[in-house]
Order: C-alpha cells, then sequence, then structure tokens
C-alpha cells in the first residue's frame, strides 16, 4: 500500500483489535502525562510564550488543559513542551524515540481549529488521524535512525507523523501532502539527543518543535510552498520500513512507562520494585549502598543531584532513591519539593551507577539493568537481568494503565474531570463528535474562562 493511500483510505476499524486498543491507551496515556504535568514550570512558560506570540488570527486552537485559543503554531509549541516536560509518555526501541508526546497534541491543535471553523470531526475520524500519524511518525523514526549518524531526539521524525494525520484530517490530495511530508522532514529538528542526557534542559525530546514541525508543514504546503522528497520515506533504501504498511503495525512494539523518568532508568526501578515485594524491610534508613548494572547510556544518566525537575528525570540515581524512600516515582517526586528532600538526596548518594558489558551490547534491542543492594546488617540482595515493566513482553494490564493516568493526573484535575476523560476515551470510537472530550481536554481545569485571547478570532476560513 502506498503511504498517500493509507493515509486518504485507512479507517480505524481496520486495524487489528489489539493495535485499536493500544492506540487508545496510548491516548489516555498521554493525556494524563499532560494533564500531570500541566502546573509545571516548563508547561507554564511555554502556556505564556504561545499566549504572548502566537495570538489566534484567521484560526485558533485551545492549548491543552488551559482554554486560550491561539494559533496552532502556539498550540502545538505549549502541547508538544507540556508532554515532554514530564517523562511518562510512551516510546519505542526501533526509533529509540516517541511519537505520541508529538503527534497526540499537535493533532489536537490542528482538529480543534479544523472544528471552530465549522468541521465536523468524529471520534472515529480522530482515532484514525492518529493510528496514522503514530503508525508512521515510529516508521519515520526507525528509517532516520537507520540512515542517519548522529542519535537525534525525537521531533527529528515526529513531524513526519503530525503530516500524515493531519493530511487525512485536511483531505489533502497527493501533490500537497508529498510536499508537505518533504517540508517536516527537511525543517525537523536534528537535536543532538545525547548533548540533553549529558546536560538536561527544558528542551527534552524536542516534542515541541516536532509538533511545530509538522503543523508548519502543513501550514506551508497549502500555501503552495514546495519541499519534496522526504527522503525518509521516498528514498530506495528506506522502502524495508514502509513497504508493509497497514499490514505490521508498529505502534505494537511501543513500550509504556509506570515512572516519569527517562526509559533508560525505568529497568533499574523495575528490578528494585520486585526486590521491595520479595522483601518488604528494605528501607533507606535500612540501606548501606546501592550498586546498579545496567547499559552505557542508562549508565550516563547517572543524577545523584539534581537541581531541577529536567536532571530529576534524566536521571537514575535519584529517581531510584525516591521509589525506595516514598514507595512511588510520581509528578510530585520529581517536579516537586521532594527534589530537594534530604532523605532522597542521602540515599542517592549512596548510589553506584556502572556500565555492565553485557547490558550495552544488547542495546537497544533490549533494554536492561541488574540492581544489587548491601544492607547494614551484612545481607547482600541482587535483582535477576531485568527489563522494564511495561515493555511490549512485560505489558502493563488494563487497570495498572487506570492507575496510572489518575495518579498522573490527580493534582491537576478534579476526580469527576478524570473519570469523564477516561470514559470518553473509551467510548470516542462510536462517537459521532469528539466535542465532549475536546471540551474535557481542552479547557482551564478550573471551570473558569481563559482570560485574554481566549476568544475565537474570525470565521474566516483558513483550514477547510
Amino acid at each position: 500500500m502506498s503511504l498517500y493511500s493509507f493515509v486518504k483510505d485507512f479507517h480505524f476499524e481496520q486495524a487489528p483489535l489489539a493495535t485499536r486498543q493500544l492506540v487508545l491507551i496510548s491516548l489516555l496515556d498521554i493525556l494524563g502525562v499532560a494533564a500531570g504535568a500541566r502546573n509545571n514550570q516548563t508547561s507554564s512558560i511555554l502556556r505564556q510564550y504561545a499566549i504572548e506570540h502566537y495570538p489566534g488570527a484567521t484560526v485558533a486552537s485551545r492549548i491543552l488543559f488551559d482554554g486560550h485559543r491561539v494559533h496552532p503554531l502556539g498550540a502545538a509549541w505549549a502541547g508538544g513542551f507540556c508532554v515532554d516536560s514530564l517523562d511518562a509518555h510512551e516510546g519505542h526501541f526501533t526509533s529509540k524515540g516517541h511519537a505520541g508526546a508529538t503527534v497526540v497534541p499537535a493533532l489536537l491543535a490542528l482538529a480543534d481549529a479544523y472544528r471552530e471553523q465549522g468541521h465536523a470531526i468524529s471520534g472515529e475520524e480522530f482515532l484514525s488521524a492518529l493510528c496514522i500519524a503514530y503508525e508512521t511518525g515510529l516508521r519515520a523514526g526507525a528509517a532516520l535512525m537507520a540512515t542517519a549518524p548522529e542519535y537525534h531526539a525525537s521531533g527529528a521524525f515526529s513531524g513526519v507523523g503530525v503530516v500524515c494525520g493531519g493530511a487525512r484530517l485536511l483531505g489533502l490530495d497527493e501533490h500537497t501532502f508529498r510536499h508537505a511530508l518533504g517540508i517536516a522532514e527537511y525543517f525537523g529538528p536534528r537535536c543532538p539527543m545525547m548533548r540533553l542526557v549529558d546536560h538536561p534542559s527544558m528542551l527534552r525530546d524536542a516534542h515541541g518543535a516536532g509538533a511545530y514541525a509538522g503543523i508548519n508543514a502543513l501550514l506551508l504546503a497549502r500555501a503552495g510552498v514546495t519541499g519534496a522528497p522526504a527522503e525518509t520515506v521516498e528514498r530506495s533504501d528506506v522502502a524495508p520500513y514502509w513497504h508493509d504498511l497497514g499490514e505490521r503495525w508498529e505502534i505494537d512494539a511501543q513500550y509504556f512507562k509506570p515512572w516519569p523518568v527517562c526509559r533508560w532508568a525505568q529497568p533499574a526501578l523495575t528490578a528494585m520494585e520486585a526486590l521491595r515485594r520479595e522483601h518488604p524491610d528494605i528501607r533507606a534508613e535500612n540501606i548501606e549502598r546501592i550498586r546498579v548494572e545496567t547499559f552505557h547510556e542508562s549508565m550516563r544518566l547517572q543524577g545523584h543531584a539534581p537541581a531541577n525537575a529536567d536532571e530529576a528525570q534524566y536521571a537514575l540515581a535519584f529517581p531510584l532513591a525516591a521509589l525506595i524512600c516514598r514507595g512511588q516515582v510520581g509528578p510530585d517526586e520529581v517536579t516537586g519539593e521532594a527534589i530537594h528532600a534530604p532523605d532522597i538526596r542521602a540515599l542517592s548518594a549512596r548510589i553506584e551507577i556502572v556500565e555492565a558489558d553485557d547490558l550495552s551490547e544488547r542495546f537497544p534491542e533490549e533494554i536492561l539493568s541488574r540492581v544489587h543492594l548491601r544492607l547494614k546488617d551484612g545481607r547482600e540482595l541482587s535483582s535477576v537481568t531485568t527489563a522494564a515493566k511495561g515493555d511490549p513482553a512485560t505489558r502493563m494490564s488494563g487497570e495498572e494503565f487506570r492507575e496510572k493516568f489518575h495518579r498522573m493526573a490527580r493534582g491537576a484535575l478534579p476526580e469527576a474531570q478524570s473519570k469523564a476523560i477516561e470514559r470518553q476515551v473509551a467510548e470516542l470510537a462510536a462517537s459521532a463528535s469528539c466535542a465532549s472530550l475536546f471540551d474535557l481536554i481542552l479547557s482551564r481545569t478550573d471551570g473558569s474562562k481563559a482570560g485574554p485571547g481566549s476568544e475565537s478570532a474570525t470565521t474566516e476560513t483558513a483550514l477547510g
């Protein structure tokens, strides 16, 4: 199946049942992360940035969990940064990155603007576009990872998925679609990911930039700007990444995170959680030292004494200590006052993180760690070699996904709103309109009006 045929003709119901379920899980998971991130420093800065620099003119979208109406480019910046600022979103091994943190906020911005222009969008149509965006974004990521010499951030490829899903919503012809793909790829941010790992900042995995690049490409192509070809789609050496489109699903290979920290830290947390279940007497005050054996990229996380939320989430030692001291790692443990908690920092200082050659050799196909504890009573405890909870082979249950969603959203949303979002997502495929869900997730969480800039700008058709 050609890429354009897939974008134009695919319907959500044509995907396998398990794939459809994963798309719904992915959507709920991203919305939970966005809610949990809504009040942190990064999200607050980017919301204000979008309001000041991207006012809605001929077309406007509401900012996630805020309600201000801004240009879709501003909503894409704010939404991508918001989800990226709490590192709990799903990911994908062969692309070494993520799609949802880009494509969900970008398509929400585009679809909300399209609806504001008077176009009806059913739940099935939005899910079709979302499924297309996930699948094509992940394939573009795998193709880019296989052909680029550098390890780049996810925003480098995820804008391609935005173009594919957005082209479905907007009904682009093949000529315009091909140029939009080329523009998104050409302007995709080839960010040096290991620089961010070594020096954590708000830039994260460039999902804000990827969301912006995708929306920008769609608008530029519709205006007549040329940009074809997209080499990671059209070049002959990447054909193996695209030839079975619609038959095999990269979505099925996604992993999910129980905790809002870098995926490379998650195997160690999974191993520690298993040890704590087996030995309930493991407590911070009983531990003399901890040694983590892991693969090279995970070893580089370190992060014993983070100065801010970015450093706390791109860390291994600190979240591992937080899990032991607090019994959980949620938004509060990696964005709030807990970052400076003396008990967590004291235990973090007693954690050694080293590279294990055998685990490095198995990366990125497998992401594994081992944890060794020496207790103050002289006992030594060790985990088995452990994969992260949430991998395709260690899937989270439906109940675990629901628990995570409500844990992420608890500090930001009223319980009734969280439950309503969960219900609306579950029923979305059969919904004649996305309006109810959009109103739940694109409005202020306190129920008040969004304030200056919240009014729709004009009724001029810019996306029709």
